[in-house]
């Protein structure tokens, strides 16, 4: 695509605004910066759209998005008038346009004969998969780029399982977009013509409370939280986003009654002006309510992203001071403590499973097997282990329990499939209640978990590569490490090499090759001597490579030193 043509024809086009214009005109001479923009469209895969909000071809914007809703819409009408009928539904979070263009996106699906059913604000991700379960939609729109930086939207499909879009589905929306003028081939109308009419149909706390009613009959044994309820304290904090009602809300109908919430952080704001990051994977976003702790002296903080469907947790350590969790650490958590609950209350199912991706840590195989639970891998992206959840559905086989990946996502119960961070919030309240009905705390139980099944230390480096020579590397890097197969990663030989993408399994020794059950992923897994782990995986949603490094050790120390010493390795392979 010649990028300089088609920022001129953005630039003369009559259906741009005076203020897009504006901003088109004011890169004018900034080649580097109007190539960003125009190099190519923004690549519409499972999960949809992701990019920095702005005006351009390879941005997030009403025109980018009014493409790829018609692209949607087309898929639908493909699938008949029944499909049509049983109509989208639609969610969003505090980001800057989610509800602008949550509002486009009904009124495109609505002028192509679809019924459309729009949240009246924004909500919890994980809501919006109930919602299409619950009402028997054929498709979902999330306006949501997750725990992206403020200067990020996202245009996130969902089909009618609840899950993201399938593969084939996500192709035809695609080629649809393609061949969908991104001026003059996006049909709309007047949106209250619509709400008047029906085609637009708002959903408002209906529909809150038949989730929240799913989500508390995941609670495993809420009992213990009554026994602490009179003065176990957690403090909670939203960052800015949708979780602001219904996690105070799910934690009050699980029993408790000292919700300390952060009051800066519980105002809806896309600036998010309190993090510089608002991912609750980093400690940095929770000063405020560390702050906020430290005052009311509160062992435990939870923390969700802007579209709820991550969670995190700060804890007082040993030393009173107020530690994060990893992601893999509360999954672990979490197996074990519901695995102990379902014992407790005899609610185990008989053929009981966890679910987590390649790249979350293998404690969690150990804690699942150790307690007679089967563990099961899927590619990342909670996408894949929503097909796992299905097919065990399906099959019969087995009932899972958990599902989680090391990015924070958690789920449990069969009414979303996607993670969700109101579930989340409520099991780790419970299991929290339940160690203090131990005498113990989270972190006690995190340190009782290395002694029960080993010592495991991991560490997820991302490394960024922006722009168009950024993708090219990317692409590049990858090609390299198949040509020329790593022998040894630092100072650990390499045993097997896994490669997702034809779906193999290689002996670096003896050079056999077996296939593997998962493929079609580019992701090259490396199997090293001692029975660490070293996976590059370039990021779907963004663009970064990540590296990620799992080991076990005889101590949490010789864990520790084995994952430092392959991160080293890591910025000497991934540059």
């Amino acid at each position: 695509m010649d990028y300089m043509s088609e920022y001129k024809r953005w630039l003369e086009n009559p259906a741009l605004s005076d203020e897009e214009r504006a901003e088109l005109q004011s890169v004018e001479g900034n080649n580097e910066e109007i190539e960003s923009r125009f190099f190519a469209p923004l690549s519409f895969g499972t999960a949809g759209l992701r990019g920095v909000l702005g005006v351009g071809l390879n941005r997030m914007n009403r025109f980018t998005v009014g493409q790829a809703a018609q692209g949607l819409a087309n898929l639908i009408i493909s699938n008949g008038k029944a499909a049509m009928d049983r109509g989208v539904a639609i969610a969003y979070d505090s980001r800057h346009f989610s509800s602008e263009f949550a509002r486009q996106s009904a009124c495109i699906l609505a002028a192509s004969g679809i019924k459309a059913l729009l949240f009246d604000e924004l909500r919890p991700t994980p809501e919006l998969s109930f919602a299409i379960r619950h009402y028997g939609c054929i498709a979902g729109i999330n306006i949501t780029a997750s725990h992206n930086p403020k200067e990020y939207n996202g245009y996130k499909v969902y089909w009618e399982d609840g899950a993201q879009l399938p593969p084939a589905e996500a192709d035809v929306v695609a080629k649809e977009m393609a061949a969908t003028d991104i001026f003059t081939g996006v049909r709309t109308g007047d949106y209250d013509g619509f709400v008047k009419s029906g085609m637009i149909r708002i959903l408002s706390t209906e529909t809150d409370e038949a989730y929240l009613g799913e989500v508390i009959k995941v609670a495993v044994n809420p009992d213990c939280v009554k026994q602490v309820a009179d003065d176990f304290k957690l403090v909670y904090t939203p960052f800015h986003g949708a979780g602001y009602r219904l996690v105070p809300e799910i934690l009050r109908r699980l029993g408790y009654k000292h919700i300390i919430c952060e009051p800066e952080q519980m105002k809806i704001d896309g600036d998010f002006p309190t993090v510089k990051n608002p991912n609750p994977e980093y400690k940095e976003g929770f000063t405020l309510a560390i702050e906020l702790a430290k005052q009311n002296d509160v062992d435990l903080i939870i923390g969700t992203d802007p579209d709820a469907d991550r969670t995190g947790i700060v804890l007082k350590d040993k030393t009173g001071e107020y530690v994060t969790l990893s992601g893999n650490q509360v999954g672990v958590l979490l197996i074990d403590y519901i695995i102990t609950a379902r014992k407790l209350t005899n609610t185990m199912p008989p053929h009981p499973a966890v679910l987590k991706s390649i790249v979350t840590t293998e404690m969690a195989r150990a804690a699942a097997n150790k307690n007679g639970v089967e563990c099961f891998d899927t590619f990342t992206g909670f996408k894949f282990l929503a097909e796992k959840i299905k097919q065990f559905e399906k099959t019969g086989s087995h009932q899972y329990l958990f599902a989680f990946e090391e990015s924070y996502g958690y789920l449990a119960g069969d009414y979303a499939r996607d993670k969700d961070a109101v579930t989340a919030s409520m099991l780790i309240a419970e299991m929290a209640a339940y160690y203090r009905t131990q005498g113990k705390t989270l972190y006690d139980a995190m340190e009782e978990m290395y002694e029960k099944y080993g010592y495991y230390c991991e560490q997820t480096i991302s490394i960024t590569m922006p722009g168009v020579s950024g993708l090219q590397r990317m692409k590049e890097l990858m090609a390299e490490l198949r040509e020329k197969p790593l022998t040894r990663i630092g100072a650990d030989k390499v045993e097997y090499t896994r490669d997702y993408l034809p779906g193999t399994r290689t002996c670096m020794d003896c050079g056999k090759v077996e296939e593997m059950e998962l493929k079609g992923q580019n992701v090259m897994y490396y199997e090293l001597e001692g029975g660490t782990t070293f996976i590059i995986r370039p990021s779907g949603t963004e663009p970064k490579v990540k590296v990620y490094i799992m080991a076990k050790g005889d101590s949490k120390a010789d864990a520790a030193a084995k994952v430092d010493a392959l991160a080293a390795a890591a910025k000497e392979i991934v540059k």
